[in-house]
């Protein structure tokens, strides 16, 4: 449903052509080996190898397609992260419609996309008076994503690929269970 909205909204739109949607991150890729495109709109949910990884594969695979990412978290929790993995533009699922056709064109044209409130909170970090920053910021996005499947509820052996990050986790967290990062992850909506 929300492909079809989104289709929708830039087919109407002049010099706007969707040429292919994806299921999931592996079927996107395909697709991108395939279809040429000029401007990538990237689900940080999207099924698949996980939103950082997917970003190193297109960063690896396809360095000059623009990516602009769609969220329906909060600008807080993942903008950071995918305009430092190399997205172009950041941009969450409630903004209006003609907010989503002004990031794609100005992801298009080479520019960057950020809304005014994460353009303040970038503005905040690079003058350093971002000190206050939560305890999971200070995360690499490797332990972030180990972070939020605990906290999503995951054993210990679902995640176990990905727990050697988990000692360091909870040492930067001031946690010592899962269940404190259960808690912390659901206190700070960071939930997938």
């Amino acid at each position: 449903m929300v492909r079809a909205g989104l289709q929708r909204i830039l087919d109407d739109q002049t010099g706007i052509t969707v040429v292919g949607e994806a299921r999931n991150g592996d079927e996107m890729l395909d697709l991108l080996r395939s279809v040429p495109a000029d401007v990538l709109l990237l689900d940080v949910s999207m099924p698949g190898p996980g939103f950082v990884p997917l970003m190193q594969e297109l960063r690896t695979s396809h360095a000059s397609l623009p990516v602009l990412v769609l969220s329906v978290h909060p600008e807080g929790q993942y903008a950071l992260r995918a305009l430092r993995a190399g997205a172009r533009g950041y941009l969450t699922k409630d903004h209006s419609p003609e907010e989503l056709v002004a990031a794609v064109r100005k992801v298009y044209r080479g520019g960057r996309y950020v809304s005014a409130t994460l353009a303040e909170r970038l503005a905040a970090e690079l003058e350093g008076s971002g000190s206050d920053k939560a305890p999971h910021e200070e995360l690499s996005d490797r332990e972030f994503e180990v972070l939020c499947l605990l906290g999503s509820g995951r054993t210990v052996t679902e995640a176990a690929a990905q727990l050697t990050y988990r000692r360091r986790i909870l040492e930067k967290m001031a946690a010592t269970t899962n269940a404190d990062l259960v808690r912390y992850v659901a206190v700070h909506g960071l939930l997938r």
